[in-house]
């Protein structure tokens, strides 16, 4: 077990590495400059020098990259340039908005999710399978923006109760949960279905029912353990992507996570505030990642860690 977690933290260092070394390439191949987004476009040229000789914009890409991969290694992520605060500060400022959020959106995602695959599998080839099916298909199907956007303007209308945008308390959680939660539930209700499906005629389970147990415990007894492995994984990664923040989603409602915080690095081009959110992204998938594997043993105690890759 130790050999493999020592395996997947330095696989997990390349992945970061070579996450910072692309989004560190891709933000200085933009044809803008920092400078002139901090001073304005009038900023006379000597205003604009002394800007990148401060920033060490007007050192070599080589060793403005070096100097940021030595402070990201020490949690030093930068300092914004619009900001003019800590990357790292900023993005933790935003990390409890975004983490409610995400939490939120998905244990509703679960809660709708895994009873519908369930039932879809219970009644297979029938009316409710087929019912399930276009539901979910219809749900994965909706762009987050969109339903968002529908959602505030049906609120608007009739549920005037409910806060349109910003973090003020449990209700203004509702409409951007719900329009995560959707698309999530769709799609894991089908991966569900599908896992189910193929369990149920496994040698195993048909044992199970030969013994004389109902379709329906054998389901909940046997084949759940196996079928709910791939969603664990979905899940896990899911909630990673969630939890660095859904730009769109925070967008539309005015979240005050790290997803609108991303959108207004780019909207701005401040460079080290796009980086570190970025790198702040593939850190926790790397985590989610390895609390996956973890977790199978947990759900399965036949799974060793020595035998995956």
């Amino acid at each position: 077990m130790l050999a493999y977690l020592l395996r997947r933290l330095v696989f997990g260092a390349a992945v970061l590495l070579g996450t910072s070394l692309i989004t560190f390439a891709i933000a200085y191949v933009i044809p803008a400059d920092p400078a002139v987004a901090m001073a304005g476009a009038k900023a006379d040229p000597q205003t604009l020098a002394t800007i990148r000789s401060q920033l060490g914009l007007d050192q070599p890409l080589y060793v403005q990259y070096a100097r940021y991969l030595d402070r990201a290694l020490h949690g030093d992520l930068g300092r914004s340039y619009i900001r003019r605060d800590d990357v790292t500060r900023l993005i933790l400022d935003r990390l409890p908005a975004t983490a409610i959020l995400a939490a939120s959106a998905m244990a509703l995602a679960l809660l709708l999710g895994i009873p519908m695959g369930m039932l879809a599998a219970a009644y297979r080839e029938r009316t409710l399978d087929n019912s399930l099916l276009v539901l979910s298909l219809g749900l994965v199907s909706m762009p987050v923006f969109w339903l968002g956007t529908m959602l505030l303007v049906g609120a608007a209308v009739y549920l005037r109760s409910l806060p349109l945008g910003g973090f003020s308390g449990w209700r203004s959680l509702i409409l951007p949960s719900v329009t995560l939660a959707l698309g999530l539930a769709g799609y894991y209700s089908r991966i569900l279905h599908t896992n189910l499906i193929d369990a149920m005629d496994q040698d195993y389970v048909r044992t199970a029912r030969g013994k004389g147990l109902s379709r329906a415990r054998a389901m909940l007894k046997h084949a759940m353990a196996n079928a709910l492995l791939p969603l664990v994984t979905l899940a896990g990664l899911d909630l990673a992507g969630l939890l660095s923040g859904v730009v769109l989603t925070e967008t539309v409602f005015n979240w005050p996570g790290i997803g609108r915080l991303a959108y207004e690095a780019v909207f701005n081009l401040d460079i080290p505030l796009i980086m570190g959110t970025e790198l702040f992204a593939a850190f926790l998938v790397v985590i989610a990642n390895l609390a996956v594997d973890l977790l199978y043993v947990w759900i399965d105690p036949r799974i060793r860690l020595s035998d995956q890759a």
